[in-house]
């Protein structure tokens, strides 16, 4: 097991570029699944995340390769229609090859999905939707068996919640599906509208992503595109909250700071000097953050993945604050962690009171998930002392050189 040793004190200061989004390039990948040739991505984090799902894609017959910044898929004319356990458990965007399939082959045998432990995340909005389109499952042992025996039909689908990950497979269904498919109530996150942008760049026929009405005209068949992925608002976000919890100063690159609008203005509230360009944003610290009441909700709101740094960042502040978590509902043993360095942090159903104190010390804690992990590593830079984090690998899985980021924008830290 890795561990990130930080010492606290040093405030951080410059510029970052941030690398792809995590949650756009897996995406992306399933996504050429949906029509035989070589494809090629640009700004792919250098992430676990990655390579398991290479492995995922590997498996159903394709052929990925990864040089630094870049993937090439090569897709066959044949799949196999299969996501074994041990791989699909590793991640829980794995279960978006699930629609491609039925999309592409007519029939998938799914393991249901692992990923990080963050309560119950049910996955049956997917296969609601799906079902609705004419595909016919069965749980057999733990896996899912689907198939579609008629082919897949476009339907008018209403989402009880704006799931990202239904979102997506219902999309990754439809644009080979006969007929016209919305999807009402629908996710808006700028990944999915990401992934729309290369299933268009494939031949599909979407209109509306980024808003709560998507609309899918099925066409005959795709052909291979070349992409750029999206920056990754997440790991812009935890790279300004750090500068800004260790007093310093940032400007983060290549991110649209529209992606962040809810993250940004509360950063704002608390005192953070905030300023914003088309795809750049910088951030200067307070010496203590005022407190700030948060809700975690679908996007636009504030992100769910965001909770965690922002909570650490708060653990200073001059007051009370109060975080609501809307989204996962057991995703709280990051806190534990942080009362240990002296925050006074409780919980109370799904809010978060966090009752911010005048300093916090190192110490050794427990980076449980890749957010958690982040959070502890902000909350070291903001401390006194020495901080070591355990289980650092949970890092590799969305931030990629995370602890020479850091280094270079001046903390002390190492791995």
């Amino acid at each position: 097991m890795d561990s990130i040793r930080v010492i606290g004190g040093r405030p951080l200061s410059g510029e970052v570029a941030v690398h792809g989004a995590k949650n756009a390039v897996l995406k992306h990948m399933v996504a050429m699944l949906l029509a035989p040739g070589r494809y090629r991505l640009e700004n792919v984090p250098g992430i676990l995340d990655v390579d398991i799902m290479g492995e995922v894609l590997d498996h159903v017959g394709a052929t990925c390769t990864r040089r630094e910044s870049v993937v090439e898929v090569d897709v066959p004319e044949s799949l196999n229609p299969e996501a074994p356990l041990e791989l699909v458990r590793k991640m829980r965007a794995s279960i978006l090859i699930l629609g491609a399939l039925l999309a592409r082959v007519g029939s998938a045998r799914v393991a249901l999905p692992g990923g990080d432990d963050f309560g119950s995340r049910p996955i049956g909005m997917h296969l609601d939707g799906l079902e609705q389109m004419g595909a016919v499952f069965e749980l057999r042992h733990g896996v899912l068996e689907a198939s579609a025996p008629n082919g897949l039909a476009g339907t008018d689908i209403f989402l009880e919640f704006p799931s990202v990950g239904a979102t997506e497979n219902l999309l990754l269904a439809a644009v080979l599906a006969t007929g016209k498919t919305t999807i009402g109530n629908a996710a808006r996150e700028p990944e999915l509208a990401d992934l729309a942008s290369l299933l268009n760049q494939m031949g599909a026929k979407v209109d509306g992503a980024g808003t709560s009405t998507i609309e899918v005209m099925g066409v005959p068949s795709l052909s291979p595109a070349d992409h750029k992925v999206v920056a990754d608002r997440l790991v812009a976000g935890t790279y300004a909250l750090a500068a800004a919890a260790s007093g310093g100063e940032i400007t983060v690159l290549g991110c649209d700071p529209g992606f962040l609008r809810m993250e940004l203005r509360k950063m704002q509230a608390a005192g953070c000097d905030v300023e914003r360009g088309d795809d750049w944003f910088s951030v200067t610290g307070p010496e203590r953050p005022e407190p700030q009441d948060i809700a975690t909700l679908p996007y636009p709101g504030f992100h769910t993945d965001m909770h965690p740094q922002m909570v650490a960042f708060l653990a200073r502040a001059t007051g009370t604050s109060l975080v609501t978590e809307n989204v996962y509902a057991a995703r709280f043993r990051y806190i534990g962690e942080l009362n240990r360095m002296g925050a006074d942090i409780q919980t109370d159903g799904q809010h978060v009171v966090v009752r911010g104190v005048e300093e916090l010390s190192g110490c050794e804690v427990d980076g449980c998930d890749i957010r958690a992990a982040a959070a502890l590593t902000i909350a070291g830079l903001a401390a006194e002392g020495e901080t070591i984090v355990h289980d650092a690998e949970h890092i590799d899985r969305g931030y990629d050189g995370f602890v020479d980021t850091l280094r270079n924008l001046g903390a002390d830290i190492d791995r």
